[in-house]
């Protein structure tokens, strides 16, 4: 079935959902998530499913090398339920390795390529994979583990040398409600997380998602520019993008110069991070004139960022917010109007939300200021390994997605910060994403990051740790008195440390808990 022709018979983005989750759940056009590719060649055969340098492939061809890897790998002796873990950098290789994976009924393990190699090695040893893909990077560390565990090793070299032909194989299924991707968080809270989700959650999020998007296959290009291994892109770039037609054009490294020759493809969808919408800023004169959406998710879009990029390139920057334990997309504001830093829209069809205090864990009224909880069946099954992490978040069906927010009378949802990097001052509640915004604000202030210090007196104050683009003096002086102009007295830094960088996480977030391992003394009371 071709999810274009149902989007365009739709008017509302319900009717919209309705329509394609009756097809995907009460019609099953698709049994399973291991089906995607299967049922994405058939109806898209010639079209141009992926984009990377000057190479390309249809959906056909896709389909068929990587039922050929399928076939390698069972005939190795991969069998339904194992997890295959894939570490590979965005290419075209990384999605017949993924596929390829998926279709022998395994538990596709992507992983994130910018770990360390001691993290590496504990999602290896955490998911205890049948089998592992690399790229050539990460031969060295990987095939001493694989040898060392009995391990089927791969590499990308076993993909290029596959021949495209047909293979008579039908892609296996894993049942609805089991375990069918095994993704890991980026461990800014200690080492990463298996997030077990099934295929009832994946597709769950795909038809919210494209119901959102309205992704159709007509002339749909979406620029794959974020890691293909996190969750934000899987959904984005890999599932939704793939079942619905749509020509995916993957930049293989986030620099200037790859963003810039893959721009020429004239994508149409541009999903970002707060961090890639600085540089493109800083660009100034990307071509973007082909992008009809712009969508920023994984952190607050910052106040200064948004503007200027409104400025440079006379568009609109849309919020997102999503987490890996929710396939990941939650919510997403796409309307043309201006909205305040941290307002990321209503929740998707589907998806329920509450707010209940920070303490007691009591639902609040509307528009009070507390955890925000959801719902839905694009909700994780849990943590992989981890029965009491996963109890701690998961109550009943809902998930306590560890963020400050509020929800105002019309459904929008506006989120105030992590529950962790909260200050408490005599009470009050500061959250840094609001004072980091007007910190930023400044010409001169690059990047800003609050952690909260303990006093003996009042709890915690706010700390201000400063990247400034040039040196210049009195600068805590001037920022205090920005800060005066703009927020309560209470919630203004006591000191402002000027330093040369922040640690930054994979998916170009501020990382706070290297931070507060790197600044300890700073932050001793």
């Amino acid at each position: 079935m071709d999810f274009s022709k149902i989007l365009q018979s739709a008017k509302t983005e319900k009717e919209k959902f309705d329509l394609l989750h009756k097809m995907v759940f009460g019609e099953k056009i698709i049994k399973c998530a291991n089906e995607f590719l299967k049922h994405s060649a058939k109806m898209f055969g010639a079209k141009e499913a992926l984009i990377c340098k000057d190479e390309s492939i249809s959906y056909q061809g896709l389909y068929d090398k990587s039922l050929a890897f399928t076939k390698k790998l069972i005939d190795s002796g991969v069998q339904k339920g194992d997890r295959v873990i894939v570490c590979i950098e965005n290419s075209i290789e990384f999605y017949i390795a993924y596929f390829g994976a998926w279709q022998t009924g395994a538990v596709i393990t992507p992983v994130n390529t910018l770990l360390h190699e001691r993290e590496l090695v504990y999602i290896f040893q955490d998911c205890s994979p049948k089998a592992i893909v690399v790229s050539e990077s990460f031969v060295d560390i990987f095939e001493p583990e694989a040898k060392k565990y009995q391990v089927l090793f791969f590499t990308t070299a076993n993909i290029t040398n596959l021949q495209s032909a047909p293979v008579d194989l039908e892609p296996r299924c894993l049942p609805m409600d089991e375990m069918t991707a095994l993704l890991y968080t980026s461990g800014t809270t200690g080492f990463p997380k298996g997030v077990m989700l099934s295929s009832r959650n994946i597709l769950t999020n795909v038809v919210q998602a494209v119901s959102k998007l309205d992704m159709t296959a007509n002339d749909q290009k979406i620029f794959a520019v974020l890691p293909l291994f996190h969750s934000f892109a899987q959904n984005t770039c890999v599932w939704s993008a793939l079942l619905c037609g749509v020509t995916v054009i993957i930049v293989p490294k986030l620099d200037r110069s790859s963003i810039l020759y893959h721009l020429k493809y004239k994508p149409t969808i541009f999903l970002g991070v707060p961090a890639l919408y600085g540089l493109i800023c800083l660009m100034r004169t990307a071509p973007l004139n082909s992008v009809k959406l712009f969508v920023s998710g994984g952190d607050i879009l910052p106040d200064k960022i948004r503007q200027f990029f409104g400025m440079v390139y006379g568009r609109k920057i849309c919020n997102g917010y999503g987490l890996t334990e929710a396939s990941p997309v939650v919510a997403a504001e796409l309307d043309d109007q201006i909205f305040p830093s941290g307002v990321i829209g209503r929740a998707l069809p589907g998806i329920e939300c509450q707010i209940r205090d920070i303490d007691s864990g009591k639902l609040l009224d509307q528009c009070g200021r507390g955890l925000l909880w959801v719902k839905g069946d694009n909700i994780m099954l849990g943590y992989y390994n981890d029965k009491e992490a996963t109890e701690k978040v998961l109550q009943d069906g809902w998930l306590n997605t560890g963020d400050c927010a509020e929800i105002d009378k019309s459904g929008r949802i506006t989120i105030c910060g992590r529950e962790k990097d909260l200050i408490i001052y005599r009470g009050l509640n500061i959250y840094p994403p609001e004072i980091e915004n007007v910190l930023l604000s400044y010409p001169n202030v690059f990047s800003a990051a609050i952690l909260g210090k303990k006093h003996v007196d009042h709890g915690e104050v706010p700390i201000a740790f400063i990247v400034l683009r040039d040196k210049e003096n009195e600068i805590e002086t001037k920022l205090r008195k920005v800060c005066q102009e703009n927020l309560a007295s209470y919630k203004i830094p006591r000191q402002f440390i000027v330093v040369k960088a922040l640690p930054m996480t994979a998916t170009g977030k501020i990382d706070k808990k290297k931070m507060r391992i790197e600044f300890e003394k700073e932050l001793e009371s």
